[in-house]
């Protein structure tokens, strides 16, 4: 008879969270502690459980992604992880685009969505406007009529508007989805779709804001996950794949979004000492500080402390 305790799968994360923390530590801004993102990455596991099938980490490579968007998980709809196929990814909400302008303090964004019964007009051209009056008692987004976002940089007279009716919207999944009936925004019996629908109208008017560095990798990274493309992201420059070859296959689609979620493993002692060079000359050179090497290395592979400790000692040759 075996006297083998099982674990859960809360407690895996978590010591698995515990161990490298530290990392997410590195990727965070001041505003955020590593123990508040860790407890916001518990938070969304204990309550999904797809998400409690998927590869630790793919997790916490989506958790370090939000760390270093500055976006927290389930806050506000700040960000969420999402479960696919035994993999997890971060999905920058559109409340996270928006909180990320406000902190540039340069402008102002904001979106809606339009049910059926809603008093809903609205203009472009020289005098643009929307009246938006709630008065419906819809609440599907299958009885979604429009969305907007909402844009006015600071001092200006007139706003920026983008309205799209749900059907540009769901013709704009259509052509831009690579993962299917898959995508996050129609699973659940499309229970996202509203976010995703207000993300889109959003992403349309930030492109005429004042724009901080944080900004500009939250909209790639929302457009890369909401496109279903291949990227990688290594905490300063969201590099897409914009290859759709073979999009429409079900295999290509899997082999794409299984990218997008790429698994980190322990950096070997041989890929390790084959980098060292390399790493070595960007720390000797002042071309990245010691933290940002790390964070960068990490979005590949994870670094043992021993690993980091040698890192650290190239920043102190000559001293």
């Amino acid at each position: 008879m075996s006297n083998q305790v099982a674990v859960s799968p809360a407690k895996t994360l978590s010591d698995f969270m515990d161990k490298y923390k530290g990392q997410i530590a590195l990727a965070l801004p001041k505003h955020i502690s590593a123990d508040r993102m860790v407890r916001l990455a518990m938070t969304a596991f204990s309550q999904n459980k797809a998400l409690q099938s998927c590869d630790m980490h793919s997790i916490f490579a989506s958790v370090v992604i939000a760390a270093q968007l500055g976006l927290e998980i389930g806050v506000g709809g700040q960000g969420y992880l999402v479960p696919y196929k035994g993999k997890a990814t971060f999905v920058p909400g559109w409340q996270g685009l928006v909180d990320l302008v406000s902190r540039a303090g340069r402008a102002t964004v904001w979106t809606g969505a339009v049910y059926e019964g809603d008093k809903f007009e609205w203009a472009l051209g020289d005098n643009p406007f929307v009246r938006h009056q709630p008065e419906g008692d819809a609440d599907h987004w299958k009885q979604i009529t429009h969305v907007y976002a909402v844009g006015r940089i600071n001092g200006s007279q007139y706003p920026v508007i983008e309205v799209w009716s749900m059907n540009r919207i769901v013709r704009h999944l259509s052509k831009f989805n690579k993962v299917g009936a898959n995508h996050y925004a129609l699973k659940d019996d499309g229970q996202n779709m509203e976010m995703y629908a207000r993300k889109v109208a959003l992403l349309q008017v930030l492109k005429y804001m004042p724009k901080s560095v944080e900004v500009v990798k939250a909209m790639d990274v929302a457009n890369a996950v909401d496109s279903g493309k291949n990227f990688t992201f290594d905490g300063e420059v969201v590099v897409v794949n914009d290859d759709d070859a073979g999009a429409a296959t079900d295999s290509s689609a899997e082999s794409q979004t299984a990218d997008n979620r790429a698994t980190l493993e322990i950096c070997s002692d041989e890929e390790f000492a084959e980098k060292s060079p390399t790493w070595r000359k960007t720390i000797v050179e002042k071309k990245k500080s010691v933290r940002d090497l790390i964070t960068t290395i990490q979005t590949r592979v994870l670094l043992t402390e021993e690993q980091k400790n040698t890192i650290d000692s190239w920043s102190h040759e000559g001293d």
